[in-house]
């Protein structure tokens, strides 16, 4: 690739490459090329990486067929670079089965399923129930607890203590972990303080892949 475009110049031991040594020179160039590549890295940064210039790094992508992200697809990966955050649990037992046929439902009732946004999101008054939904996200999709984004939404006549200790104790987070609360104004009369009477708690886990994944299970159902 320009002054080190030859694929003889591709030493097997690099990034990664040890054992490649008996393969012909092009084969070892396409094995790096696919390897920088799905580590996350651009054309534009695998140039800079290995010293080769950018037009042939296009080049041999192109001539190896090697598969181009979208835009997306690049987005997703700067963001995550140790692969995705998640990772589903293929083989469930009875009761695994029955959370995660409880959880998508859950999902379909009351969570966000807009396609504009990246977060598996959902708001309820229910305590047990964001706990179990939160349950069926780290059991069916092993997502870590440190994951997780917490936020409250009260009524402005809503003592803001009394609230965040009642969430606290039920899902057993600290306060540094509801983030931002949001405080809005009463809408209309009647019986809503009853019935939010320690607001409205959201959890959210942003990966769009795993959106996807979950309307796409959710699709399953109805179709």
């Amino acid at each position: 690739m320009a002054e080190r475009s030859n694929a003889s110049d591709c030493k097997s031991d690099d990034f990664g490459l040890r054992g490649f040594e008996s393969l012909p020179a092009h084969m070892i160039l396409k094995a790096k090329l696919k390897r920088l590549y799905k580590s996350g890295l651009s054309m534009q940064e695998i140039s800079e990486k290995t010293g080769w210039n950018y037009h042939p790094v296009t080049y041999w992508m192109s001539k190896y067929n090697i598969p181009r992200r979208s835009r997306s697809e690049a987005t997703y990966v700067k963001r995550n670079p140790n692969g995705d955050p998640f990772k589903i649990k293929i083989k469930l037992n009875k009761k695994e089965s029955e959370l995660k046929a409880l959880g998508l439902g859950i999902y379909w009732g009351e969570g966000d399923k807009s396609p504009n946004n990246t977060s598996v999101r959902l708001g309820n008054t229910d305590p047990f129930l964001i706990k179990k939904f939160r349950e069926f996200l780290r059991k069916v999709y092993r997502v870590k607890e440190k994951k997780f984004s917490y936020g409250l939404i009260l009524f402005n006549d809503i003592k803001e203590s009394k609230a965040v200790s009642f969430w606290k104790k039920h899902l057993g987070i600290k306060r540094k972990q509801l983030g931002k609360i949001t405080i809005i104004p009463p809408q209309g009369k009647g019986t809503y303080k009853k019935k939010s009477e320690y607001g409205v708690l959201t959890i959210s886990f942003t990966n769009k892949k795993l959106k996807e994944q979950i309307l796409g299970e959710i699709k399953k159902i109805y179709n």
